[in-house]
């Protein structure tokens, strides 16, 4: 009989339809709230995305996974409520909450990586949840990067990656493959409490740069010297494979899966036989650049009513050859504008790196754009800096940076009452509202949380906190401007809260016109995981 591996994960849910993820240890019908699908294989392991319709706007209903007909979830002995798909109304919600973060290790068994790591946030939230009235829980979850970390993994995975390789040859106990790939999504999606909340909350992903590597697409000359080595190739092409398995198509809604070549192609080869090779070649093409494009899209809209939440990539979507540094090609960036507008009063833009930063680090990475252009020693030395302090945010694409600024000023201008990206990495939580050169109608600012599960040394929590600081921010503003290599920023911007250390989950609730932003700490006791609230935000006028 087939078994459930991972899962479920509740994914795309609208007014009518939903969608469910799953994989099973073999070939099988799965069958969830009266909809199935066959499973699909590639590389030998079996999934499938079970698309529901026909459903009843503003309702919930609990479901049961079925693998063959034999029931596989809820699993036995589970003490959490039942999971549920709960759609949204017709006409939108005028209450919405919105729940986000990003980087996220697993729980290890291990004690004293355990505690360096601190207390997962989303574990600290489902425990909440599970005691908590329906009406109060989360309508939506977004995950803004690092849902795995290919580079740093733990030392249960990196002895199991010992027991399979030689992990004294490059890359070491880093991941080289998919079969290592999906032990990383096995580690950090098992766990009772995160498996039983993303069963019950829809959730959108987005990766980041450790769900491939450090830096992942940071600069042409990062890129060469990963294309040197031997192992780069399979690592890249078997991050953006499970990539596309394990977020990417549950981000989609059931019309676009439907209308998705390469979906069809992966679903049509694996219920024959394997789609891996339909997946290796889609994940080669979706690395190449050809005039300034790429040969994928990664970016991604979602609509919850008066709400809508746009997903930019910012990692695999770059330009960098030529000389040429753009966030994302001029295709997907055409395709983000267009997505922008429309009729909404809330504009979520989901981007895993922030817009705007803290003011000192924001100048330096613009200046540091413009040295890394310089020939000789100077570049050479400027582009060390840029890969040892991760100098590769969207200050240091100014190129794209002010293109989004002057799309964002642009909707600011019209009907919405707010406009927030939506950002995490960087390793605490602020908030920031930002002003333009001329009056908007919308209330604009920058959210960051991050970890969800992690932890920043605390040799670098000063280092935070000065670069918000106005005196040497406004000091390296001024230097930057004398040099006449870089432009003035067309935005301006005051932090309002933070920042904000350890791990957290932030939260926006929606009434109307009306925002507030919510930031909870995860905290331990002997009970268990819970949340400290921090002071709430009003994001409205």
């Amino acid at each position: 009989m087939p078994d459930l591996v991972l899962g479920p994960l509740l994914r795309h849910v609208d007014t009518s339809s939903a969608t469910v993820w799953v994989e099973t240890d073999g070939p099988c019908e799965v069958s969830v709230a009266g909809a199935s699908a066959p499973t699909f294989q590639v590389s030998g392991r079996h999934y499938a995305l079970v698309v529901i319709t026909g459903l009843e706007p503003g309702t919930a209903v609990d479901y049961e996974v079925h693998l063959d007909g034999e029931r596989c979830w809820p699993l036995p002995g589970s003490g959490l409520p039942p999971s549920r798909i709960r759609t949204l109304p017709v006409g939108g919600d005028d209450d919405f909450l919105l729940l986000f973060g990003s980087c996220r290790l697993p729980e290890s068994p291990d004690a004293r990586e355990n505690r360096r790591w601190g207390t997962d946030a989303l574990a600290a939230y489902a425990v909440r949840m599970a005691t908590s009235p329906e009406r109060e829980w989360p309508d939506s979850l977004v995950l803004l990067g690092d849902q795995v970390y290919a580079d740093e993994t733990s030392k249960a995975t990196g002895a199991w990656i010992g027991e399979r390789r030689d992990v004294r040859r490059d890359p070491g106990t880093e991941v080289a493959n998919f079969d290592e790939y999906v032990r990383l999504y096995h580690e950090s999606w098992s766990t009772e409490l995160v498996r039983w909340l993303f069963s019950t909350v829809p959730t959108s992903m987005i990766f980041d740069d450790h769900d491939v590597r450090d830096d992942w697409n940071t600069s042409q000359t990062w890129r060469d010297e990963m294309e040197r080595t031997a192992w780069w190739d399979e690592r890249e092409r078997a991050a953006l494979v499970t990539y596309w398995i394990y977020q990417h198509i549950g981000n989609l809604s059931p019309d676009e899966l439907a209308e998705d070549k390469t979906y069809r192609a992966v679903v049509e080869a694996g219920r024959a036989g394997d789609a891996a090779g339909v997946l290796g070649e889609f994940a080669d093409v979706a690395t190449q650049e050809v005039n300034g494009r790429k040969g994928t899209r990664w970016s991604y809209r979602r609509d919850f009513g008066n709400v809508r939440l746009l997903v930019i990539d910012t990692r695999s979507g770059r330009i960098l050859e030529d000389g040429r540094r753009s966030m994302v090609g001029d295709g997907e960036f055409e395709w983000i504008e267009a997505n922008a507008g429309g009729d909404y009063e809330h504009l979520l833009i989901g981007s895993s790196l922030p817009w705007l930063m803290p003011h000192g680090i924001s100048h330096i990475q613009s200046i540091n754009e413009v040295a890394c252009r310089r020939p000789g020693r100077r570049g050479r030395r400027a582009e060390w800096i840029r890969q040892a302090a991760d100098l590769e945010h969207w200050p240091s694409f100014r190129e794209s940076s002010d293109r989004l600024t002057r799309m964002i000023r642009r909707i600011a201008e019209g009907t919405a009452a707010t406009v927030c990206v939506l950002s995490g990495d960087v390793h605490h939580v602020y908030a920031a509202e930002a002003t333009f050169d001329r009056p908007v109608e919308a209330r604009v600012y920058q959210l960051t949380c991050s970890p969800l599960h992690n932890r920043v040394p605390r040799w670098m929590r000063p280092l935070f906190r000065i670069a918000w600081w106005r005196t040497p921010a406004g000091l390296l503003r001024r230097w930057m401007l004398r040099s006449g290599e870089v432009r003035p920023l067309p935005v301006s911007w005051d932090k309002i809260a933070g920042p904000y250390f350890g791990n957290a989950v932030a939260s926006l609730r929606i009434r109307g016109r009306e925002s507030t932003m919510f930031i909870e700490r995860a905290e331990q006791s002997a009970d268990g995981p819970f949340l400290s609230a921090l002071p709430e935000i009003p994001l409205s006028r």
